[in-house]
């Protein structure tokens, strides 16, 4: 995965691509319209019918470390049936390897014609939206947020920290939560064994979640929980999501881990 910068209706964010890095191309993806999609996502403001979508829909954001076991915890919840994972678009086309496409849509993404996606930006149908890559566009539309509301379930998705800041402008009781690995030395050994990545680039990595913890932990607006235990992790993230149940002291068991775990990420990078 591949560390990006882009930015998000003027918020400039440090992610991870959640998808492998595509194949080298002679045809690469390519903005038609960049020039617009730049200047309608500097004042993009959703029409007042998508906004009041937004905010009668419960709205559950999730942001993590690099190895933290985001993805795990997004299925589990989803398998429960409670949860609806809300799919962003994008003007690339799917990638390609063998001559065969790797990703279906309406699973990683709805890939859709740059056109299409730009009026929908004008009509202000989109949750927020950002060029990525210099060469695509994709963004949460709000035909997401209304499914998830048809279906009477919570929407859920995960994203980063200064993304998270711009949803939670506009729906201010959006639930922000931060997944943490439960110590410095089980998360290396998560991002070791499941990426199998040279040093660099796990240098890189924890470098973003550096930036990551300490945007969350300057923010009063993050629930931070340890996933330590995956089944209790997913069963507090339920419960504070459906039924508002807080733990106190597990969330400030959690939050003092944060702080840790970023003063030990900053040593490690020496």
């Amino acid at each position: 995965m591949a560390l990006v910068k882009m930015t998000i209706l003027g918020y400039s964010v440090r992610m991870e691509d959640r998808l492998p890095t595509p194949p080298s191309s002679s045809s690469m993806p390519v903005l038609h319209h960049r020039a617009e999609f730049d200047t309608i996502l500097k004042q993009y403001k959703m029409n007042d019918a998508a906004l009041q979508v937004l905010q009668h829909t419960p709205f559950v954001l999730l942001v993590a470390a690099s190895g933290a076991g985001r993805n795990t915890i997004i299925e589990r919840l989803i398998d429960t049936g409670n949860y609806y994972y809300v799919v962003s678009d994008t003007t690339r086309p799917p990638r390609v390897r063998d001559g065969k496409p790797i990703e279906q849509n309406g699973v990683q993404y709805f890939f859709r014609d740059e056109n299409d996606v730009l009026a929908d930006l004008k009509a202000g149908k989109f949750l927020e939206a950002a060029v990525i890559h210099e060469q695509q566009v994709s963004g949460i539309s709000v035909r997401e947020i209304e499914a998830a509301q048809q279906s009477h379930k919570v929407a859920i998705t995960d994203i980063e920290v200064q993304g998270s800041a711009y949803i939670t402008k506009v729906k201010p009781d959006t639930l922000n939560i931060f997944i943490l690995p439960p110590s410095f030395e089980e998360w290396l050994a998560r991002i070791r064994k499941r990426s199998h990545l040279p040093d660099a680039e796990i240098k890189n990595r924890i470098e973003a979640a550096i930036t990551e913890l300490t945007v969350a932990l300057e923010s009063d607006r993050f629930i931070f929980v340890i996933n330590d235990d995956l089944d209790e992790a997913i069963t507090t993230i339920d419960e504070i999501a459906r039924q508002g149940k807080h733990h106190l002291s597990a969330e400030e068991r959690a939050h003092t881990l944060a702080a840790e775990l970023r003063d030990q990420a900053v040593a490690f990078i020496g």
